[in-house]
């Protein structure tokens, strides 16, 4: 084991080198020579109104680039699309703060980009089909989202046509277990089936069922939310891993890996499900998820934590806490969204960017679309539910100090005193997706056991000085993180780790 053992955060020969020089100076505002920007407008937004409309301006100004187009990362010179899971939670954010404050200013917006959305033809199929299973589905549920705002019914057409790209193909139910479906036309290369498929097409099934009134889409839901159920369902705790990969004669869950995405579908299909059959077990269901999700999926302060990369996104999770807080009157999702939103202002770039990690130190680098939406979401959520409640970001990375240690060896471990803690390299350093490492905190391994993904990049570039993880707190004291090979597995690849440095909050 390659074992390093670190000096006291609170020391004064905590190092301050040119790489950390070099991090900060990726910022707008600065604080101490060694310290992290400062969140932006953290001394004007005072309440969680302030909160959502700041989000919302930051949203628009950062991301979106006009004719229905979103940039997909936080600088001028990124790709612009209007399809897929990036591009598709900015919408699903856009829209949910449309919803909440009936503004109509939005509309005009959501508007250009259902018409800048991808029409679907007819359901692929045989040895031509290229299509991915799931891209549809995030376009579905953005769509049926801009027709609620717009009431165009070619807006509603267009999303039909999405959702029956994948629902009248032949190609993806195959396999072992046919009842969920490969991610790639007869399972590709990796044999992956990803619950971001089905878990998508329940929620799309359901929105169109609303939509449309049709209840072939509502039976359309029930089955796969039955088949879920059955394949993705975490036999230990009640959350929903998202990886099945089905070699034509086995079925096999890779375990612990709870995306926000998905769990969040599969809560807010739940309650929707429940409302629309009469039948309560679906919402206890959801309610068992999201008690799962506030009670497993934290930092040591009680701040949900996404380790999943930047390949998922957060704002599904956020819109199902805040039904179940804002219809269905649940204390924990109302108290889960209100924590969070106050910890993400502090995790945000000079812009209002937010970053994936809402109990991290701002962003001193590029942010993409997949780590920002969570945090937009939250502070519109949250001024839903708290317009006047004060808001402010939970202080502690101002007084951090940078420590330079070049960490490749999937065996290392560090020890330090503090109260938290940010890992530093660059995301996607052999881009853009293999390679991965398990993270255990003073022992036990991260209850989501995707640890760091590092070379997951879904905007396809790397990006340098990125938080590849980061964890904090209620008070100091002294802590070791130790790193493990990554399993290898078709989809996360093969083992690796470059942390070039860290962050600590001294004690």
């Amino acid at each position: 084991m390659n074992r390093r053992v670190i000096a006291e955060a609170s020391a004064p020969s905590v190092r301050r080198t040119a790489f950390a020089v070099a991090l900060l100076a990726t910022s707008a505002l600065l604080v101490q020579p060694a310290g992290l920007a400062r969140p932006a407008a953290s001394s004007t937004t005072s309440t969680f109104a302030n909160a959502g409309a700041s989000a919302t301006e930051s949203l628009l100004h950062v991301f979106y680039a006009g004719g229905g187009m979103w940039r997909m990362c936080s600088t001028g010179d990124c790709t612009t699309t209007d399809q897929d899971w990036g591009a598709d939670s900015l919408t699903y954010a856009l829209a949910l703060r449309e919803q909440t404050t009936g503004a109509t200013s939005l509309i005009p917006i959501l508007a250009a980009l259902a018409t800048a959305a991808p029409s679907y033809p007819a359901p692929c199929s045989g040895a031509s089909c290229t299509a991915w299973s799931d891209v549809p589905q995030w376009d579905t549920i953005a769509l049926a989202r801009e027709y609620e705002a717009t009431r165009d019914p070619t807006v509603l057409a267009k999303a039909e046509a999405a959702f029956a790209f994948v629902e009248g193909s032949p190609v993806f139910s195959l396999g072992a277990c046919p009842e969920i479906r490969y991610q790639q036309p007869y399972g590709g290369s990796n044999q992956l089936k990803t619950l971001e498929t089905d878990g998508n097409a329940i929620k799309a099934a359901l929105l169109l069922y609303h939509d449309s009134g049709l209840k072939s889409y509502l039976d359309v839901a029930r089955q796969r939310y039955a088949s879920v159920r059955d394949y993705f369902l975490d036999p230990t705790v009640p959350l929903y891993s998202v990886y099945v990969f089905d070699d034509g004669r086995t079925c096999t869950l890779l375990p612990h890996r709870f995306f926000a995405s998905v769990n969040g579908d599969m809560i807010w299909s739940g309650i929707a499900l429940s409302r629309d059959t009469g039948q309560r077990t679906y919402l206890r269901e959801a309610l068992a998820t999201a008690r799962a999700v506030d009670l497993d999926l934290n930092d040591a302060r009680g701040i949900f934590t996404d380790l999943q990369a930047e390949n998922d996104i957060v704002e599904p999770l956020v819109e199902a806490m805040y039904v179940l807080a804002a219809d269905e009157h649940v204390g924990f999702a109302r108290s889960w969204i209100l924590r969070n939103a106050a910890a993400a202002l502090g995790a945000r770039t000079a812009a209002g960017a937010f970053g994936r990690f809402f109990d991290g130190p701002p962003p001193a680098s590029t942010v993409t679309a997949w780590q920002a939406n969570g945090g937009f979401a939250l502070e519109i959520a949250a001024a839903a539910l708290a317009p006047e409640r004060a808001a402010l970001p939970t202080p502690g990375w101002s007084r951090a100090r940078f420590v330079t240690d070049a960490i490749t060896s999937t065996t290392a471990h560090l020890t330090f005193r503090g109260e938290g803690i940010a890992l530093i390299g660059t995301l996607g350093e052999h881009c853009c997706e293999s390679g991965h490492a398990r993270v255990l905190l003073d022992g036990q391994q991260t209850f989501d056991h995707t640890g760091i993904w590092q070379n997951k990049s879904s905007a396809g570039i790397s990006i340098p000085h990125t938080i590849l993880f980061a964890w904090r707190w209620p008070v100091s004291g002294r802590h070791t993180l130790r790193f493990e090979p990554g399993i290898p597995n078709g989809k996360e690849g093969s083992s690796f780790l470059d942390i070039q440095g860290y962050f600590v909050i001294p004690g």
